[in-house]
């Protein structure tokens, strides 16, 4: 691609891709049996400054830029995509929005140990009858003495079970909407916090996802983030940044399927010839760079855009809806071109495809993004 890398950019691209390749990919297939959660991938990631990639350099943090980042992202998903989605939302949710929205002492006690990889952090905004529409949750905050006593249930928490930290958003005035809404972080362990059975998921299988319940849970009031009804704005600047996270999962993840069938096609013969000399085959994988090359684009435009301060909620969308979307149907095409053996677990498209397909639900879904996408449209007055 022609898009313009610097060294820095290029060096970090190039040790994930060396570190992921040599040693995340040979395990992927194992862990989505097992689902057995990936603390050793982990562990190597925060030896290397990448669970804080964005954080400053005060805080343990690596300082590096968003693009930096996506580029890391998408080869990490593209050997272990389970792997990916727990740094995903512990950089791009967790240690933003505490590094936006919490105070020097939070930043102090937190990011420290997020960067390092000691704690993993996770996001609750989730409930049972609460989607896509956040202001329907029902868990509350209510304030008592220097503390807040939370109670209710959050639903598919990436990450429930193994976080040190939980950003959990409740509801603090109930007759305000969305401005009563606020945040809070909330260690592991803290108790009157429970946390329910593993979903047995179709995909991403060695990250775990688990319902948080919070019974009389008593968190100290410094540990809400930002001020009182603060909860849903932290909640959707932070999924703006989650989004390109899952634009970069996305790309990882297709172009793993994508080498595959590629690869695939020019080993397998039929009718006397490698089946990538059929016309009708390389118009497909020719289909698939295109959208995979676009996607990637997106991603990096969003990611520049955040850079620059400019303001990427628009960008964030559609890059998330492309990719996400775009992965889908690249990791579908990957299959049709093995035949049979891309239906068996022998080759990794089988399991791509189950990983691609929360994509286009988790952080907002598809329709979501269609919603903010045209939001972001209709509100510019200098469209006609």
């Amino acid at each position: 691609m022609s898009y313009k890398f610097t060294e820095e950019q290029l060096m970090i691209q190039s040790m994930v891709r060396d570190l992921a390749r040599s040693e995340f990919a040979p395990k992927a297939m194992e862990r989505d049996k097992t689902k057995e959660f990936p603390v050793d991938n982990l562990q190597k990631l925060g030896e290397l400054g990448l669970m804080g990639m964005m954080v400053p350099p005060e805080y343990g943090g690596s300082g590096a830029d968003t693009v930096s980042y996506v580029l890391a992202l998408a080869e990490i998903a593209y050997a272990c995509a389970s792997t990916a989605v727990v740094m995903s939302v512990h950089n791009s949710i967790v240690c933003e929005s505490i590094m936006r929205n919490g105070s020097e002492d939070q930043k102090q006690k937190y990011l420290k140990r997020m960067a390092t990889g000691e704690i993993i952090g996770a996001f609750a905004l989730t409930e049972p009858n609460a989607g896509s529409d956040p202001v329907r949750q029902t868990t509350k905050a209510v304030f008592d003495g220097n503390s807040y006593i939370l109670n209710g249930t959050k639903r598919f928490t990436t990450t429930g079970k193994n976080a040190g930290l939980t950003i959990v958003t409740a509801k603090t005035d109930e007759e305000a909407r969305h401005k009563g809404i606020s945040a809070f972080l909330v260690e592991q362990g803290t108790p009157g916090l429970t946390v329910g059975p593993l979903e047995d998921k179709m995909g991403l299988r060695a990250s775990d996802t688990a319902d948080l319940i919070f019974e009389d849970c008593r968190i100290p009031a410094e540990n809400r983030l930002g001020n009182e009804g603060d909860g849903f704005l932290i909640a959707m600047t932070g999924l703006d940044g989650g989004r390109i996270g899952i634009a970069a999962q996305s790309v990882g993840v297709a172009q793993a399927a994508f080498d595959a069938a590629v690869q695939y096609t020019r080993e397998r013969e039929q009718f006397g010839q490698s089946i990538s000399k059929f016309q009708g085959l390389r118009w497909i994988v020719a289909d698939m760079a295109t959208e995979i090359e676009a996607a990637r684009l997106m991603m990096l435009s969003a990611a520049e855009m955040k850079d620059h301060g400019e303001n990427f909620t628009l960008q964030a969308s559609m890059a998330k809806l492309f990719a996400s979307e775009m992965v889908n149907r690249i990791t579908a095409k990957a299959i049709q071109l093995h035949g049979g053996y891309g239906f068996t677990k022998e080759y990794p498209v089988e399991r791509f495809y189950r990983d691609a397909r929360v994509f286009t639900i988790y952080e907002g879904t598809s329709e979501i993004q269609r919603v903010v996408i045209s939001n972001q449209i209709f509100k510019d007055k200098r469209n006609p």
